[in-house]
């Protein structure tokens, strides 16, 4: 029988029913995401081709900004390099655009140093961070059942931070599978140019070193991370209380959930559902072969789901 532990504790608390209260533009929001209708500025035509270079070395045909309009098609449309170089080819004929078309290398190579844009936001940031894998192609199933495979299947994690208001990954890591979460703490927060209300996660970022982090990069910044079961007071609890002494009277005092709901950590299903919507939107699959280019890869599925979200969102409201 499955979930046999503690059975007696399960299905005590009733499922939240929520309602979408603009459902008609969410409606719409979502018919555009699959949208094919695309238009280039005269400003993107202009900044198509690459301007000259000035130093030694090769002179590249196609600037930044068309290998990252490449780029995020084949992220959004989930199509391998030469099919994304047709579908370039194809909406530069439609529009009667006289563009070069990158090819299937070109845009291959290129991967391996594009930089990306980073998103931002204005007003003080409820940051939530969680991590999740990422598998790599490889044999599918079938070929694995029929002959099997020599190796273990590798994946990469993708670590993320979700600002809690717009719902926006503002912030995104890709490392091995055997890194630790706190580890990319300060490299999250690097990439923040707002300033940090609160930093949720959780109790993968139970870490001393997780709290001084923080604190030198956004002071004034809450941690809202769950002790551990185990975690005792500080030493100076009593002269001068930190963040974690006082998550852990809250609980002592209020129990796991109240703590929870008074400490906003409630927020943190939010990053959850950013990691899904992700996941469906652009695959949870990696096809590039380099770190480099896999990193290229999630920075524009990434910037791909944030424009998105701009076309809308729901606004629900939980049913009593």
């Amino acid at each position: 029988m499955p979930f046999k532990t503690n059975a007696a504790r399960r299905h005590h608390i009733p499922k939240q029913r929520h309602r979408v209260m603009n459902w008609a533009e969410y409606d719409a929001a979502l018919r555009q995401r699959g949208s094919l209708t695309v238009w280039f500025s005269e400003e993107a035509n202009a900044a198509w081709r690459a301007e000259p270079r000035t130093t030694r070395g090769g002179q590249p045909h196609y600037s930044a900004l068309a290998i990252t309009i490449a780029l995020t098609l084949r992220a959004v449309f989930r199509l391998a390099l030469r099919q994304t170089e047709g579908l370039i080819g194809s909406i530069l004929q439609l529009l009667g655009l006289d563009l070069a078309v990158p090819d299937h290398s070109t845009l291959s190579r290129r991967a391996e140093t594009l930089e990306v844009p980073r998103p931002s936001s204005g007003g003080p940031v409820h940051l939530l961070v969680d991590s999740t894998g990422l598998r790599l192609c490889g044999p599918g199933e079938w070929l694995i059942e029929k002959h099997g495979t020599r190796g273990r299947r590798s994946w990469r994690k993708l670590h993320i931070g979700v600002d809690a208001e717009t719902g926006q990954i503002l912030a995104s890591e890709l490392t091995s599978c055997d890194v630790d979460d706190g580890a990319q703490v300060e490299l999250l927060l690097d990439q923040i140019t707002a300033p940090l209300a609160s930093f949720v996660g959780d109790g993968a970022y139970d870490q001393t070193g997780i709290y001084s982090t923080v604190a030198q990069h956004h002071p004034d910044a809450d941690v809202i991370v769950p002790p551990r079961s185990t975690a005792v007071l500080s030493e100076d609890v009593e002269i001068a209380p930190t963040q974690r002494d006082r998550h852990i009277r809250n609980i002592a005092e209020h129990g796991r959930t109240g703590w929870q709901k008074r400490s906003g950590y409630t927020r943190r299903a939010l990053v959850e559902t950013a990691i899904s919507r992700l996941k469906r939107v652009t695959g949870d699959a990696l096809r590039s072969r380099t770190d480099r280019r896999r990193g290229t890869e999630v920075a524009n599925a990434v910037q791909a789901l944030n424009r998105m979200l701009e076309f809308g969102r729901p606004k629900s409201v939980r049913i009593a």
